[in-house]
């Protein structure tokens, strides 16, 4: 990225904008691409969570929260199944954690 804000660089990473454009089908220019490859909000979830663990063959311990597995989540500002869609590609990360510490807060870092 030009600019490390995933919001604000020229090429930014930001998986919610990811999701949403994958959810929705449209681009940040209000392009509709193959409507019909849309997917759902859960298939999106699943695509940056167990999806990505069962890739690089961790399914059994990451990917999901359960017993047994790292305590690696994200507290985000909205709950993706159930805001507006377009709210989805402004989602924040409030919080971070791995192996169950604290590694992000907003504003406290």
């Amino acid at each position: 990225m030009v600019k490390y804000d995933s919001y604000a660089a020229i090429n930014p990473y930001n998986p919610f904008l990811s999701m949403w454009s994958a959810i929705t089908r449209q681009t940040e220019r209000g392009s509709t691409i193959v409507p019909e490859e849309a997917i759902t909000r859960e298939q999106a979830l699943k695509m940056y969570t167990i999806n990505n663990a069962y890739a690089s063959f961790e399914e059994k311990i990451k990917g999901s929260i359960e017993p047994g597995k790292l305590a690696d989540l994200a507290v985000i500002s909205e709950d993706i199944l159930d805001c507006p869609v377009d709210r989805i590609k402004e989602i924040k990360v409030e919080m971070t954690m791995v192996g169950g510490e604290i590694v992000y807060k907003q504003g406290s870092f």
